[in-house]
């Protein structure tokens, strides 16, 4: 049902997107793919998460961005790593795996429990960040940077573009999320924020292990 819930809310998105763009000329693939951000500004920060602007986000909360034709690297947003905490190992598939967009790509494990997230893009798996995977924490600690999971080849650019989520309605669906959590999670509303107003290391520390599963099931729209 949740899961449900979300989609419903991903496709008002979508058809608000359309409302406001039918009479626009469509965009290119080119006019519309990240580019390397050239700094960080508080205008890219909705409840204290970080969201930058030069990338395009899935539904699941994982990001990519455009490195040079038909090449994508794809990692997990900030709000998912903060709800991801600490995990003790990441598991990514092997370059030469062909990954699908929506369809579950890689996990992620804590005290025994697994956690697994969608792919934003479909293609074939180029390269896995090793790093990541010898020291989990760089998930957290920098996930639009060092954290990053691994370089997609990407053969229908222009398909995958569809399914990402409207570039200005980004900043809402952060919102939307934080929201849905505190409100499914209410104990977690007070003091997940560190001071700066930036969240905690890990929004679900507290949480038995059954519940963080649930959880990221409900905003990683895994199955």
């Amino acid at each position: 049902m949740t899961v449900i819930l979300v989609l419903l809310m991903f496709g008002t998105l979508i058809a608000i997107d359309y409302i406001r763009n039918r009479n626009k000329a469509p965009q290119t693939a080119a006019a519309t793919v990240p580019r390397v951000a050239t700094g960080i500004s508080l205008d890219d920060f909705v409840e204290g998460f970080h969201v930058p602007e030069n990338l395009r986000y899935h539904p699941g909360h994982g990001w990519a961005m455009r490195e040079r034709s038909r090449l994508a690297r794809v990692g997990v947003d900030e709000f998912g790593a903060a709800l991801l905490g600490t995990v003790d190992r990441v598991e990514l598939p092997k370059p030469g795996h062909w990954v699908r967009q929506g369809q579950t790509a890689w996990s992620f494990y804590r005290n025994g429990e697994k956690a697994e997230m969608v792919s934003p893009v479909e293609g074939e798996v180029v390269e896995v960040n090793e790093e990541v995977m010898r020291d989990p924490s760089l998930l957290r600690k920098d996930p639009f940077g060092k954290g990053w999971l691994m370089a997609v080849h990407v053969p229908d650019e222009e398909s995958v573009q569809h399914n990402f989520l409207p570039v200005y309605l980004v900043k809402d669906w952060i919102r939307q999320s934080a929201e849905r959590l505190f409100a499914r999670q209410p104990q977690l509303a007070g003091p997940v924020m560190a001071d700066g107003g930036r969240p905690i290391e890990s929004l679900t520390a507290g949480l038995p292990g059954s519940s963080w599963t649930e959880l990221t099931k409900e905003f990683f729209l895994s199955k």
